[in-house]
């Protein structure tokens, strides 16, 4: 069956590229609903903007999706993620601002309230898409994949010259609620070279290290507190990746490898799959299927506890 969430859920707080602060309330949405922005602050243009692959026309260093009439909302990558991971198929998201609030730069907060609220079924059927061959793009050293697999798996690896990140790999399935207990809680990073220049461009204005992201400085981790688990990098890049995914419009069943992967690349593989009739099938789940996904049979206890 498909889902929404139980009861309304408000987040406040500022953009992490932005500054803007914003109000978002998460709303219950109708079986094949799908997930829905409306920016409420907008006046005289259409508000509505559908968190859908297509709908992406920004992804350097965030995921930022647009309408017709260009009303844009940014930085909803750790929503989406939390959506996914809680097993949310549909949504209405009202926002009073063009970003998403950034809170502690992780899923965790989101995945949090929205168990705490509760996840109610809906009487329609719940469809996924199966991978049917590998896909793949590249951009260099760079490359983003989706193969068949029985469950969603995510493969992922990144190489910074920083020593405190370093060569780092994890690969997970996200079935079980793996999602929650081993990714939900890794905050977006950044080094202290590309902080100062995104506030030369006026970025990165709501970033505040060890509230909502992890600094690195070569060997050094800026961030009061410290690291959560000692590869959170990778596992953030996970993260997004799940949260990127989650706007194919119903969940994938297929491996996806990520290597130097980002937003961009990760929207253009969904633009590529989806180009490709052959690649893939839109499927009924029955009861087998569904208990492979993100999302199925979770509660609160697996959220890690963070500070």
């Amino acid at each position: 069956m498909q889902t929404t969430i139980r009861s309304a859920v408000t987040f406040s707080g500022t953009g992490l590229h932005s500054g803007l602060r914003a109000r978002m309330t998460v709303l219950p949405a109708s079986a094949e609903y799908g997930i829905w922005f409306r920016r409420t602050d907008v006046i005289g243009r259409d508000p509505m903007v559908q968190a859908h692959w297509s709908a992406v026309e920004n992804a350097k260093l965030c995921t930022e999706v647009s309408n017709a009439q260009g009303v844009k909302v940014s930085t909803i990558e750790h929503l989406m993620a939390a959506l996914s991971g809680c097993g949310i198929h549909n949504a209405l998201i009202e926002i009073d601002g063009p970003e998403v609030p950034i809170l502690d730069g992780s899923s965790a907060p989101f995945a949090a309230a929205f168990l705490a609220r509760g996840v109610r079924d809906l009487a329609a059927p719940l469809r996924c898409f199966e991978i049917l061959k590998p896909v793949e793009v590249r951009e260099g050293p760079a490359l983003a994949r989706l193969e068949p697999a029985e469950t969603l798996e995510i493969d992922f690896e990144i190489d910074f010259a920083d020593a405190a990140i370093g060569h780092q790999r994890k690969r997970l399935s996200m079935a079980n609620g793996a999602f929650l207990r081993e990714l939900s809680d890794c905050r977006t990073f950044c080094r202290q070279a590309d902080v100062e220049a995104m506030l030369a461009q006026g970025l990165a204005l709501g970033g505040n290290p060890g509230e909502n992201a992890v600094v690195f400085d070569g060997d050094r981790v800026l961030s009061p507190g410290g690291l959560r688990r000692a590869d959170e990098p990778v596992r953030h890049k996970m993260l997004d990746a799940l949260g990127d995914l989650a706007l194919a419009g119903a969940p994938i069943l297929g491996r996806y490898t990520g290597n130097r992967a980002g937003h961009a690349m990760t929207n253009r593989l969904l633009r590529a799959l989806f180009a490709d009739p052959t690649a893939y099938r839109l499927i009924e789940c029955d009861a087998a299927r569904r208990r492979l996904l993100p999302g199925t049979g979770v509660n609160r206890d697996d959220i890690p506890a963070v500070a």
